[in-house]
């Protein structure tokens, strides 16, 4: 299912939430490099670095693969019938389990699984991979917490996805999740996205009808931490404020409203309200806000993702400042483009040591930008 439409049912309602967006200046910028050019070049770096099975990175197993062959698609940088991609998705489907439809079953299962859909979904011209795509959303429900393993929704697990298995629930494999099922041509009222909306409401700092954890109104700004589940996780260092409240931080305060989007809520919608309340206090592109340096080429893809759905061309930061948000996109991801037009992070968290990942996730920034 297209981005279009999901914009088409987020702009249905108000966007005041979002701060006063007005038309701003053109994207490009006349003394820099273009986002085609960032992507060109990050492209030939992906395509060359691509081992003979068809794979990338294929010692951390098959989701780099998959992140790598949905960017190269989604920027337009090649066409489902280019040798890249055809021996990409080769790759793919040989981890494919025949009983179950899932992708390497065991301790990553949701996250190469949805990671996987989306690549397949980009390369389903004619209908070529959807024997694989409606297998492969079925085994994701299955994997959803939900009542068919005893919870219920009052518990915090609930309507989440982990890693794979039965892993404890967190955002990030939730929004993939979420995101995989959306674009694959689940409605926003598919009882699974209505469960997993449950979840992810739970991973906001708001006090409130939606989210019941003794954490909730501690924080209270709005954003987003890792998992509601097991007494709340987050990732920043420390991960509590002086009142033991959890931190919230950007990439996953994009995952949630990304999320909440998928899930159908409107710009009005508390909740919406918040997240954006949120962002617009803590607008940058130099960092991963409450989290520094780290995992921030996986916070340009979940920003450029969740302002793409919302589809407005400028953003008001709390300061009324307006950022023609795609422009410092393409300049911050221009600036840390190496020659060979890779990149990666210095901060190695999360796996952003590997240029093949990030180059990635920079990739499908660019694509959400456009």
């Amino acid at each position: 299912m297209s981005d279009q439409f999901h914009r088409r049912r987020f702009l249905g309602a108000s966007s005041v939430a979002l701060g006063a967006l007005a038309i701003g200046p053109r994207s490009l910028f006349a003394d820099g490099p273009t986002s085609d050019e960032l992507a060109s070049k990050a492209a030939g770096f992906l395509k060359s670095r691509q081992k003979a099975d068809g794979s990338w990175s294929s010692e951390k197993g098959p989701g780099i693969t998959g992140l790598v062959v949905t960017a190269l698609l989604r920027s337009k940088r090649t066409t489902p019938s280019e040798p890249t991609i055809t021996k990409g998705l080769a790759y793919l489907e040989g981890f494919i389990s025949p009983k179950s439809g899932g992708l390497a079953e065991g301790p990553n299962s949701n996250y190469v699984t949805a990671i996987a859909l989306m690549a397949f979904h980009e390369a389903n011209s004619g209908g070529k991979y959807a024997a694989q795509i409606k297998a492969g959303q079925t085994y994701l429900k299955g994997l959803q917490w939900d009542e068919s393993e005893n919870k219920s929704a009052d518990d915090p697990f609930y309507g989440g996805a982990g890693y794979g298995g039965r892993s404890r629930p967190d955002l990030s494999n939730t929004s993939f999740f979420m995101e995989a099922l959306r674009d694959t041509g689940l409605p926003a009222d598919d009882p699974n996205l209505k469960k997993a909306l449950v979840f992810v409401s739970r991973c906001q700092n708001l006090k409130g009808e939606f989210n019941d954890q003794p954490w909730a109104g501690k924080v209270n700004d709005g954003g987003f931490i890792y998992s509601a589940a097991a007494g709340g996780v987050s990732m920043t260092v420390p991960d509590k404020d002086a009142n033991g409240g959890l931190r919230s931080y950007g990439s996953m305060t994009y995952a949630g409203l990304k999320s909440m989007i998928y899930a159908g809520l409107k710009a009005d919608d508390p909740r919406v309200k918040a997240a954006s309340e949120y962002i617009a206090k803590n607008y940058t592109l130099e960092e991963n806000p409450g989290m520094g340096q780290a995992g921030l080429f996986y916070y340009y893809q979940t920003f450029a993702k969740a302002l793409s759905l919302i589809d407005k061309p400028t953003f008001t930061d709390a300061a009324g400042k307006v950022h023609d948000w795609k422009q410092d996109l393409v300049a911050a991801l221009a600036k840390r483009q190496a020659a060979d037009g890779s990149w990666v992070n210095p901060a190695d968290r999360f796996m952003e040591g590997d240029p093949n990942l990030v180059t990635a996730y920079g990739l499908l920034a660019l694509a959400y930008g456009k």
